[in-house]
């Protein structure tokens, strides 16, 4: 890959230099070594502001200063340079993150996050449902009218739930869907009530425990988008009613 100098300064300036400290750096290593005055001629920095860059780049291990007169620099060997910058950079990653870490550790107990979150997009809302269905410990629910919604992933996914224990009820008007579902052993179907009408822009539903849930519909484009919540009072409240819905009426 080739570079031109201002797209290599952009690239220090990413690591954490600043656009004349990049400008020296480079400047330096053209040079091999130099005086303030050299550096000046060859790079975009004033003379007066060539001595403080250099300090700063000393500071931070990326040259060297001989104590002449006039002052010299060389750079350190661009092998050493390049260790050096990934050192800092890994060590500030770590700081970073490590204070992320404390903070969402800190707020234990606090409400850190919204009840209901939306995913769009079929492979998206394909992981979302796996993911839901692998958290399940007692009862899954999953329905769907499209066969294409139920992929291979799900599958393996509804059979090792039944393989720990866990019921599993597929529902859905599509006799192909419920063929597919039930020749999983163990997955149980259902179709739905029949005083329910069927609506087109149903995708899936997935109901985990009392307190996992996911509803998805599709849009006019054919693309997925869906709402789930897990482990919040929503969920469970919004199971309750979809299961009541779901009774025979008398």
């Amino acid at each position: 890959m080739s570079v031109d100098e201002p797209e290599a300064v952009e690239a220090f300036e990413r690591l954490g230099l600043t656009s004349y400290e990049a400008k020296v750096f480079i400047a330096l290593h053209r040079l091999g070594s130099g005086t303030a005055r050299d550096v000046a001629r060859i790079a975009d920095v004033p003379r007066s502001q060539v001595y403080s860059v250099a300090e700063s780049l000393e500071g931070r291990g990326l040259l060297e200063i001989q104590q002449s007169s006039p002052i010299r620099y060389r750079p350190v060997d661009v092998d050493e340079a390049q260790d050096i910058l990934r050192d800092r950079f890994e060590s500030e990653r770590e700081r970073a993150f490590d204070y992320v870490d404390r903070v969402r550790q800190e707020s234990t107990g606090e409400e850190t996050q919204e009840d209901i979150w939306t995913v769009r997009g079929r492979d998206r809302v394909d992981d979302r449902v796996v993911d839901l269905l692998s958290s399940a410990k007692g009862r899954i629910v999953f329905g769907t009218r499209l066969p294409e919604l139920v992929t291979e992933p799900i599958e393996r996914t509804l059979e090792c739930a039944v393989e720990s224990d866990v019921e599993v009820l597929a529902v859905s008007r599509t006799d192909a869907v419920r063929e597919q579902l039930g020749s999983l052993e163990g997955v149980q179907t259902d179709s739905p009530p029949s005083h329910h009408g069927e609506d087109h822009r149903s995708g899936r539903i997935v109901m985990v425990d009392d307190d996992g849930i996911l509803l998805s519909v599709i849009d006019d484009d054919g693309s997925e988008t869906a709402i789930w919540s897990s482990g919040s009072l929503f969920a469970s409240v919004l199971i309750q009613l979809i299961e009541a819905s779901t009774q025979t009426p008398s």
